[in-house]
This record gives structure tokens, sequence and C-alpha cells, in this order.
């Protein structure tokens, strides 16, 4: 049952069963159906979330009300919003499950337990934060220096299955274009 966040988590430490064990025990699995709204805008994100199954996407509503995405999560991603987990503050996003999804989350005051018994845990959760800060520059930077066609094929390689699982309108919104740009080009990819 474990088997897939296990691997997750020793890509960066060693443990032994007890220690598996301690871990897995503080998670809670839960399934969540598609469109389910995990965090809401002004509410204060309680978990950290490994997606055993599914897909969510991270976005935050603009000025003018309009969604716009900054992340998708698949399985073997991690999702959370960082700020409002690790401070306790109202978060400015919006996490939601565009697909039936299964996630083991883990709360604020189970996380401080797991670091307080096993500090080693700490450095996973650097690596986490670091892999999603490298992920966010790479993303500012492409957005900066990329057309709006380059954005696209980049957001094609990092994310190679989400074209095929999400509605364009949610690439369109991450990419900053219109869904008929993704239309577009997406036709007149498949046509080379």
């Amino acid at each position: 049952m474990f088997e897939n966040i296990i691997k997750n988590v020793t890509r960066f430490i060693n443990l032994n069963q007890g220690e598996e064990k301690f871990f897995t025990d503080l998670l809670t699995c839960e399934t969540f159906p598609k469109k389910t709204v995990l965090l809401r805008e002004g509410e204060v994100c309680q978990f950290e979330g490994y997606i055993q199954k599914g897909c969510v996407r991270v976005y935050y509503l603009d000025d003018n009300g309009f969604e716009v995405t900054i992340l998708f999560a698949i399985e073997d991603w991690w999702t959370s919003d960082i700020a409002s987990f690790q401070e306790q503050k109202p978060s400015k996003l919006y996490i939601e499950t565009l697909e039936d999804s299964e996630i083991y989350m883990l709360t604020p005051t189970a996380k401080e337990k797991l670091l307080k018994e096993y500090p080693k845990f700490e450095r996973v959760f650097r690596m986490l934060v670091q892999r999603n800060l490298s992920t966010l520059q790479n993303r500012l930077v492409n957005t900066i220096s990329k057309s709006a066609s380059d954005r696209y094929l980049e957001f094609v390689k990092v994310y190679p299955t989400i074209p095929q699982r999400v509605p364009q309108y949610y690439i369109a919104s991450y990419l900053g274009v219109s869904k008929e740009f993704v239309s577009t080009i997406r036709k007149r990819l498949a046509s080379k």
C-alpha cells in the first residue's frame, strides 16, 4: 500500500522497517473525486500531500477573477501550499483535483512528530522544497524568455501526460495564452 511513497522518500534517505512504519502510521490515505477543492484561498493549508493516484492543479484568482494555474501535480509528486502550511497563515491559492485522486496526507502536527523522532526526514522535505523551487524558477525563466510556442513545448517535455489528462483551458491558463492558441499549436505539432 505504501510502496510508492516509500520509494519516493528513500530516494533521499535510507529507512529501516521501524522508521518506515513510524512514517506511514502518520499518514492518512484519502480519496477525492474529480473537481474536489482541497484548499481554498483564505484557508490555512493543513496538509502536505503525496499523490498516489490522480492529478491536481494549484491556482489562484487574478484581479479579474480568472483562474491562473501555477502548477500541476501528478502521481509521485507532492502538493501543498508550502507557505501556508509552514507558517500556518491563510493561503492565496486553491488546490483542486482534476481526476479522481488518492493522496497520502501529512498534517503539520504529524510532520512535526516525524521530524522530532527522526530528524533525517528533514532532508526529504528540504529536497522536495528545492525541487519545487527549481520547477518554479524554470517556469519563471521560460515565461520571461521563451515564446508561447516554446513554452508549450517545454510544458509537454516537463509534463508529457498532462495534455491528455486535463482540459486545454487549464494548460492555456498555465501558459498564459488562450485555449485557441493551445488548440492551434497542438494541431500544428500533430501534423508534423
